[in-house]
């Protein structure tokens, strides 16, 4: 059973920078992409990015190219997601999630780390 636990969230001002962190264990062979969701209050969850595991491709949601960064390390089993000049509208529950195979859905998540941005 895989398990992932996030981990970075907190409080940051509008413009600040943070850096989460998503930390898989139980993992028998290498992840096909692990991703990075979130939950802003009253809203439904919405895809933020995911990276291909075994050639460390990134991809993400349009709105958030240039501001947010997703990169891995392989060896460690963590992925991380950078995130500079935060705006209140980013406020959210960040949770990461692991697909293990091309053809498969999302079977594990992470317990979500919240993240406020406000002045």
């Amino acid at each position: 059973q895989v398990q992932l636990a996030e981990s970075g969230g907190g409080w940051v001002q509008p413009g600040g920078s943070l850096r989460l962190s998503c930390a898989a264990s139980g993992l028998t062979s290498s992840p096909y992409v692990m991703a990075w969701f979130r939950q802003a209050p009253g809203k439904g969850r919405e895809f933020v990015g995911g990276i291909r595991w075994s050639e460390g491709a990134a991809h993400y949601r349009d709105s958030l190219k240039g501001r947010f960064t997703i990169s891995r390390d392989a060896v460690k089993n963590i992925m991380y997601l950078q995130m500079n000049n935060l705006k209140p509208e980013d406020t959210a529950v960040y949770s990461c999630a692991v697909k293990m195979s091309q053809t498969s859905d999302y079977t594990s998540w992470g317990q979500g780390t919240q993240v406020p941005v406000s002045s």
